[in-house]
């Protein structure tokens, strides 16, 4: 039995962290509703672990399990928010279309809206493209999609920035 119960303890230790990086992975990426979720289940995974560890004192209810588990779950989903809006942090949204005269008026609504774009153009595998690079803060990202959701054939990608130096920003977003 001792046996068993190390094994147990082995394989809930694999679950434990194997949650927390894909947790830290969501939250990076702005999932903070699937971090949340995964949250709940690795903090459960946790307690229950600790307390067979610990025995001895009184067993958790299954309500004060699940409150302890929402508390942490709540927590990941504001520190991802927090991170947000207080952080600053940028993002470079990149998109590819084709050169056409629609993608040039999205380009011209979107610099006409504030927005600094840059615009270099390309060669892709059916003929002359156009490549947008838009620096923007990572709470912008979701009104920058939305200039190009319209367009049927662009290629949006965005990309975490480390560092800004110069360059010009909106204050309008």
């Amino acid at each position: 039995m001792y046996i068993v119960g190390l094994f147990m303890i082995f394989f809930a230790r694999i679950l434990y962290v194997s949650s927390s990086v894909l947790r830290l992975l969501f939250l990076i990426k702005g999932r903070r509703f699937i971090a949340s979720c995964i949250g709940f289940f690795e903090i459960m995974i946790y307690m229950l672990m600790l307390e067979r560890l610990l025995g001895g004192g009184r067993s958790m209810t299954l309500l004060e399990l699940g409150f302890y588990c929402g508390g942490f779950s709540a927590g990941t989903f504001v520190g991802g928010w927090l991170e947000e809006h207080l952080l600053n942090s940028f993002s470079l949204v990149e998109v590819i279309m084709a050169d056409e005269p629609s993608a040039l008026s999205a380009i011209e609504a979107l610099r006409a809206s504030g927005v600094g774009a840059t615009v270099i153009n390309g060669m892709g595998l059916n003929g002359p493209k156009l490549v947008v690079k838009i620096f923007c803060r990572q709470h912008d990202i979701i009104t920058m999609q939305k200039f190009f959701a319209g367009y049927d054939h662009s290629f949006v990608t965005v990309s975490d920035v480390k560092r800004c130096i110069g360059g010009w920003f909106s204050k309008n977003i």
